[in-house]
């Protein structure tokens, strides 16, 4: 057999975290390479059904990549408004990025917009186009993770961070333990075209069968994803049905749904790994952690990921340490676990806190939440929560 090809680190998976991860570490001189099965999609007219809301905190993160601007001049919808309702919207809660002195409060971009250009920024010898067949660790104190690839051919890497999805083949072969707790809801998505402007401002309507997101594209039209029990029933409706019932939820808050797209659905749930990291072998994104999309926190979660490692790994190579070594691994799990269990506490609570329907509980919500819109303080901090700032 021919020996391996090597590199400092191999990152499996060029999604979006992946693809981060990969530039991060190739702008701080690391020498990596990123392995993915499907490489990146060609550029299409049609707006991608997958969207993201990308905050504050993640677009700071993607400029000192050097990629935010060429993300701007492609496609993006900065939103400076939120409004947050349960029963009417004239009970709103209110969200304006001039509450915290910020420009906007995030921006909305499809996946295939950030994706197109993280690669294009990476140098074409530092990702391969091929699928994984195995990874063998030898956690000796200068031991090496090997890779198997699809055509023979290995990798070998002092370490190896899996970004390769919620389902991640690595994370299984290494047997490392999820939780993963089924939600009874399940995601519909589609692009709606309505019959006012959604003027810069993302919306959401907590209902009992789940919450309901419209948000804003840069053509005028909004992204839906409604996460819902009855999903099966809504998929099954035709356009028009479809669009009546989606102007039901949404009380119109835009005027009446002119037109849908295609729609798509995924099953929701709460994932979290037991650990992140061993040695030569790390978890980020998806691959750690997955979390209900109510709040649009999961990609930002994972550009978190990418940013911490990014910055530990190239303290610890500047400094003469094994990156790969346990102890500087367990630097990156020690702070991300941290955030990612305190968005889980988020989510998950917010889901079972609309769920449970009982007439004092539901009084007191909506006072909560009325009290949270009136109290500035209070409104700044959530807002700030949102965005990404810490202070």
């Amino acid at each position: 057999m021919s020996a391996a090809s090597r590199c400092e680190v191999a990152v499996v998976g060029g999604g979006l975290v992946g693809a981060a991860l990969a530039l991060g570490l190739h702008r701080r001189g690391i020498d990596v390479r990123m392995i993915d099965r499907d490489g990146v999609a060609d550029s299409a007219d049609d707006y991608d059904l997958r969207v993201y809301a990308i905050s504050p905190a993640s677009r700071r993160f993607l400029q000192t990549l050097g990629v935010w601007d060429a993300i701007v001049a492609e496609r993006s919808s900065p939103y400076t408004h939120m409004q947050v309702w349960e029963s009417v919207p004239e009970s709103a809660l209110h969200f304006d990025a001039a509450d915290v002195r910020m420009p906007d409060l995030g921006a909305i971009v499809e996946s295939r917009v950030i994706q197109r250009q993280l690669w294009a920024a990476l140098p074409p010898a530092a990702t391969l186009v091929q699928a994984v067949q195995d990874l063998a660790i030898d956690t000796a104190p200068d031991g090496r993770a090997t890779l198997t690839l699809a055509d023979g051919s290995r990798l070998s890497a002092a370490l190896v961070i899996a970004a390769d999805s919620a389902r991640s083949p690595l994370r299984e072969r290494r047997g490392i333990e999820v939780l993963r707790a089924p939600y009874a809801q399940t995601a519909i998505v589609c692009h709606v075209q309505t019959e006012r402007p959604h003027r810069g401002t993302a919306y959401q309507r907590f209902l009992l069968e789940g919450p309901l997101a419209l948000l804003p594209l840069a053509d005028g039209r909004s992204s839906i994803v409604w996460s819902t029990e009855d999903a099966a029933a809504l998929m099954a409706l035709d356009d028009a049905k479809f669009r009546v019932a989606l102007g039901a939820a949404s009380q119109q808050v835009l005027g009446a749904v002119l037109e849908t797209t295609r729609r798509v659905s995924f099953p929701l749930a709460l994932q979290h790994a037991e650990r992140y990291v061993e040695p030569r072998f790390a978890l980020a994104g998806d691959a750690a952690h997955v979390v209900h999309p109510l709040a649009g926190q999961g990609v930002n979660l994972g550009f978190g990921d990418a940013e911490a490692l990014v910055a530990i790994l190239a303290e610890a190579r500047a400094a003469g340490r094994d990156i790969g070594g346990l102890r500087v691994l367990q630097r990156y799990q020690r702070a991300r676990r941290a955030a990612v269990q305190d968005m889980i506490a988020v989510t998950d609570g917010l889901y079972r806190a609309y769920r449970l329907q009982q007439p004092a509980w539901n009084w007191l919500r909506q006072q909560g939440m009325r009290l949270a819109g009136a109290v500035a303080p209070a409104r700044q901090l959530l807002v700030r929560r949102a965005c990404g700032i810490d202070s």
